[in-house]
């Protein structure tokens, strides 16, 4: 069969879009709501469709589209998992809609049915004749083809503009001059506000056409360039016709007539009798033909991806006819649920039914757009563009618009398409997914946030203090209280960075080491719910990995503040290398903590100790800050702290009026009830005065002075506290200020 140009795309939308709605529900909406009320609802289905139509086109030149139109665009660019989803819900809006167009014909024979009431005293059934068009445009569609159903619409969509521009000839039924001005007054207005989405649901259906022409994607020439052009040109044109008829409505008929007679266009049409039915006859065969040929491609393509769980149903669902592989098997389930509805709904049912179906699935495609425009993939490089924020707000505004009309069924539906890609994701796990676009605009969020915090970093450093620490170990897996810590620190209020070191030259042997030893950790965060960024270093030395680590930029956007060592209560040795480098991190103007791991399990119901000096100004308020840092974190939920200052003997009263002084002042986040005044002797070790108030502390923590270091044995004062658990020392490079 001879390709298609951007005509056949065109004529299918167009059709879609000026079909049923347009001839049995605008009039009825125009009495109900007013020429404005009108105008909103079409300028509110429009803010959905067209970034719809938008995001589709620009996807349509981004990849090779073959046949399954929407469902294959989507699921090529955004993966099988997302397009399945979309897929499946597309289907069924499409099968359901050859219904809904079906029922609209039948409304065309509405003064038969008149008559027939009239003349025999019962109604008979509309299905006498949607039945009956059902079959035959089925056989056309099974029997002739695509080719067929193309010649089909030319002569289809003569006749649809023959009876609209008879329409816009046509008189106002008032006879009078002022009759027609009060008609005119009388529909120009927007009123009955509460049923104003009760009649967008029903009117909804009218411009999801515009998508109608992309279900040919198999059959283009130049899919990349009929669909956007053919696409866009029929949403345009809707638009453009929508406004006018209404317009025309409301110069044309009283509320009370509008809402009178569905078929009221065929009393304003020039020969409208003939006409106006004739029109609505051509419409609506054409939209259900053109739903008829895509509803069965979409199955078809959704099926050739192997999407459903059973192997043979795929293989039933995907069988073509013929060397154009015409979907025959697809087009009888499609034509089986279109019959069902048939049987079930009536025009505003089925209408309502389409709508909800078809907000969700453009909601998710502009999610999907969204996402993936603001993720920017490197492979994401289309012809047509839209803008991210179109895509957004036409997912923002289905999703509303689905609310203010049934928040139930919003809720249930976007349910069922989580259920269904959840299953898809466990039934297609190598595909691409949500996750992956997901990655992609978090990745140009961060990107975003790291360049915005650098340039706010002047102004941040003059904010409250938080940590962003640093830490370096070789014993990740024999000292996890180490990565425990880092993950108290970190988890609330700041953010903590963890290498585990390992101790060589690079090499491919210590890169292969180093990768399996980060993949041991993440897995093991993983299964704890960490919130600890983690990552290897190889380096010949202890103290050219610090070198490094230091100055490597933070991935939280701030800079690093904080250097944490770490070394085992029971080999005092590793306090050497420690202290060495404790000036070269200062240097860097980074804040230090020491961390003595005990062997003794952390009992956090013990509670957290600070113990301060009535002379060290400068680690005070740094202590306390970690203090309540650490006990934000769920392990210490109901934990506490206590606060230790010492004084010497004949002083006490003295340390009272300062802490009082300082308290008041502001300068101490704590009241006096938390603190309790320890006095000790000159000659007696303090380490003897703490072990006996904080032996069973869950942990402690020390204020230590930068001179420490140039001590002659530094290692002993922190050797001195082995009779309690662990202590975290800390220095403060400066003061800190709390607001």
């Amino acid at each position: 069969m001879k390709k298609l140009g951007t005509t056949p795309v065109f004529l299918t939308s167009i059709s879609s879009i000026l079909g049923a709605i347009l001839f049995l529900r605008l009039g009825m909406a125009t009495g109900e709501l007013g020429f404005y009320g009108v105008i909103a609802i079409i300028v509110l289905a429009h803010m959905i469709t067209i970034p719809t139509a938008l995001a589709i086109s620009e996807l349509a030149t981004n990849t090779r589209v073959e046949g399954g139109g929407e469902y294959f665009i989507m699921s090529r660019s955004f993966g099988l998992k997302i397009g399945s989803t979309i897929g499946i819900t597309l289907f069924l809006s499409q099968a359901i809609s050859i219904a809904f167009y079906i029922i609209a014909f039948a409304e065309a024979f509405y003064p038969f049915f008149n008559w027939f009431s009239e003349t025999y005293g019962w109604e008979l059934p509309r299905q006498v004749v949607s039945v009956p068009t059902l079959l035959i445009l089925a056989y056309i569609v099974l029997k002739r083809g695509l080719g067929s159903s193309i010649k089909l619409l030319y002569i289809i969509n003569i006749l649809l503009v023959v009876a609209l521009a008879l329409f816009f000839l046509g008189k106002p039924l008032a006879s009078t001059g002022s009759e027609a001005m009060q008609i005119t007054g009388n529909n120009f207005g927007f009123f009955n506000r509460d049923k104003f989405f009760i009649i967008f649901a029903i009117c909804f259906p009218a411009f999801t056409g515009m998508t109608a022409g992309v279900g040919l994607s198999g059959d283009l020439r130049n899919p990349g360039r009929s669909i956007p052009i053919g696409t866009m040109l029929g949403t345009l044109t809707g638009l453009v016709v929508y406004t006018l008829v209404v317009w025309k409505f409301a110069v044309s008929a009283s509320p009370q007539e509008l809402l009178g007679d569905q078929l009221i266009m065929s009393r304003i049409a020039l020969l409208g009798a003939l006409v106006i039915p004739v029109g609505l006859i051509t419409c609506t065969s054409s939209a259900a033909l053109g739903f008829m040929m895509v509803a069965p491609r979409t199955l078809q393509a959704i099926a050739r991806d192997r999407t459903f769980p059973f192997r043979r149903l795929n293989i039933f669902f995907s069988r073509g006819r013929g060397q154009a592989r015409e979907p025959r098997n697809a087009s009888l389930i499609s034509f089986a649920i279109a019959f069902v509805f048939i049987l079930l709904g009536d025009v505003n049912s089925v209408a309502a039914i389409i709508s909800m179906f078809f907000l969700i699935t453009y909601g998710t495609m502009c999610l999907s757009s969204f996402l993936n425009h603001f993720g920017s993939p490197p492979s994401y490089r289309p012809r047509f563009r839209s803008r991210w924020f179109l895509s957004l707000a036409g997912f923002v505004l289905s999703m509303w618009v689905m609310f203010m009309i049934d928040p139930l069924y919003t809720v249930v539906s976007y349910m069922v398409i989580i259920l269904i890609y959840l299953y898809l994701e466990r039934t297609n796990k190598d595909k691409k997914g949500l996750v992956n676009i997901f990655k992609g605009a978090l990745f140009q969020l961060n990107r975003h946030l790291q360049v915005y915090m650098q340039k706010s970093r002047s102004s941040m450093e003059k904010e409250e203090w938080r940590p962003a620490a640093l830490c370096m170990s070789l014993h990740s897996f024999d000292r996890p209280k180490v990565l425990e810590m880092m993950k108290w620190i970190s988890r609330q209020h700041g953010f903590g960075t963890y290498f585990h070191l390992i101790e060589g030259y690079y090499s491919q042997k210590t890169h292969t080491e180093a990768q399996e030893m980060l993949a041991r950790l993440v897995e093991t965060q993983r299964e704890e719910g960490g919130t600890l960024y983690i990552d290897t270093m190889i380096s010949p030395s202890y103290t050219s990995a610090i070198a490094q680590a230091i100055q490597a930029p933070s991935i939280s956007g701030m800079e690093n503040n904080m250097v944490i060592f770490e070394y085992a209560k029971d080999r005092p040795r590793e306090l050497h290398r420690i202290l060495e480098n404790v000036n070269l991190v200062r240097a860097g103007n980074f804040d230090v903590g020491i961390y003595a791991v005990s062997d003794r399990p952390v009992d956090p119901a013990n509670g957290i100790h600070v113990w301060m000096s009535d002379i060290d100004d400068v680690n005070t308020n740094f202590m306390i800050l970690l203090g309540y840092i650490i006990l934000s974190h769920p392990t210490w939920r109901h934990s506490h702290i206590k606060i230790f200052i010492t004084s010497l003997r004949g002083y006490v009263a003295e340390v009272k009026e300062e802490l009082r002084r300082r308290i008041e002042a502001g300068r101490l986040p704590i009241t006096m009830n938390n603190i309790e005044i320890v006095v000790v002797d000159e000659n007696h070790p303090l380490s003897r005065v703490v072990e006996t108030f904080s032996r069973e502390a869950g942990l402690t923590i020390f204020g230590f002075p930068a001179e420490i270091v140039r001590h002659p044995n530094p290692v002993a004062f922190f050797s001195e506290f082995n009779g309690i658990g662990d202590v975290l020392f800390v220095n403060s490079l400066k003061k800190k200020e709390i607001t």
